[in-house]
């Protein structure tokens, strides 16, 4: 199964081509034809059958332990990835290592979470779980994201979640996934938030999830049915909660994910309000980041889920503001309401998100 990279812009990849890619950048998958060559200091990662990144690295060296180095983007200095357990509190957890935690409740469709804490963890810590795209896992994540180099810097803990699904695809669309304490992927990661929240301390109003692609519906479905535990949302390249038909990549394209399926925003709402039956508290506040060269996912969803939480928060679908250039220069920002909604889009940018200096306007919206 393939998606496949509509509207390409001859021009640009002829001038890409000629280019080593930045890391973060994407350097291959189906569809693509631009530079496979990395800057000095990176390499070429398959992540998927759609979507290579340059990543920081240099081509691994085989063990047969089961611990792997992986190198920060930021020092020269590396992070060992374990597959050791631990179900004590944050304080037994080791500092500055992946590590899979071996309980944290019902978990009803195996998922695998892992936990890292930094060195400088702060007291009654801020707490991220991130989410891997179809075809991900949690140490592909871990690795290929800049929120590990951000926790380091700002004292918070991140859970990274793995699925075992079909092409390790989240269930965005099962009855029991859809609604709060249902079952399926987002009871389990709920529990995990609830554990985290129960022994290490978390602080409850600094609880936020964050994912890409697959794992980026995820954050929005985990918002609308968990509503009493995420405190905010950022969804890099995904659908709004309720549009999609089938977990899987396909072709053709799910209807969603090829931009065919469009609501008013008061049905988006009630798709996130019958979620939670009779929930009556406050809903996450919703950052959405979405490229206009996305080959995946359609660009007309970033406004699907617009219309979906602006109706959630009851504040108008109009922007208050925006503003171009940033957090970098192909990117704009348009904020709704009083930043109830946030929505980024990036100009030729694709589905491989987030890119090299976005993750960190998403913390910043999280306040952590």
């Amino acid at each position: 199964m393939r998606f496949i990279l509509f509207f390409t812009s001859l021009a640009a990849l002829a001038v890409r081509a000629t280019l080593a890619v930045p890391p973060y950048g994407q350097c291959g998958g189906s569809g693509y034809a631009g530079s496979k060559e990395c800057d000095a200091g990176s390499i070429c990662v398959k992540l998927n059958d759609w979507y290579s990144q340059c990543q920081p690295g240099s081509a691994p060296v085989p063990t047969s332990t089961p611990t792997s180095t992986i190198s920060t983007t930021s020092t020269s200095t590396t992070t060992t990835t374990t597959t050791t357990t631990a179900t004590a509190p944050a304080s037994s957890i080791p500092a500055g290592a992946l590590t899979k935690l071996s309980a944290f409740g019902t978990n009803p469709t195996n998922i695998s979470i892992y936990v890292y804490k930094p060195a400088n963890v702060k007291p009654n810590p801020g707490l991220l779980l991130a989410l891997h795209y179809c075809g991900g896992t949690a140490q592909a994540y871990f690795s290929g994201t800049q929120f590990r180099q951000l926790a380091d810097q700002r004292g918070f803990i991140i859970l990274y979640g793995s699925t075992t699904n079909e092409n390790n695809c989240w269930d965005n669309v099962g009855a029991s996934s859809l609604v709060h304490d249902g079952g399926s992927d987002t009871l389990a990661l709920a529990n995990a938030v609830r554990y985290a929240l129960k022994e290490w301390g978390v602080n409850r109003d600094k609880v936020f999830v964050t994912g890409t692609s697959s794992g980026a519906m995820m954050t929005n479905t985990l918002s609308g049915t968990y509503p009493d535990l995420i405190k905010a949302g950022a969804v890099f390249a995904g659908v709004a909660m309720g549009c999609l038909k089938g977990n899987q990549p396909s072709f053709p394209a799910d209807p969603c994910a090829g931009g065919q399926i469009s609501h008013t925003p008061q049905q988006w709402g009630d798709i996130v309000r019958k979620g939670y039956p009779g929930y009556t508290g406050a809903y996450p506040r919703i950052q959405i980041w979405h490229g206009t060269a996305d080959p995946a996912v359609n660009i007309t969803n970033q406004n699907e889920q617009v219309k979906q939480w602006t109706n959630v928060h009851g504040i108008s679908q109009t922007a208050t503001s925006t503003t171009a250039g940033t957090p970098k220069s192909n990117w704009s920002k348009s904020v709704y309401g009083t930043g109830q909604v946030e929505s980024y889009t990036g100009q030729g940018s694709g589905h491989g998100i987030p890119e090299a200096g976005t993750e960190v306007a998403a913390i910043d919206f999280f306040g952590l």
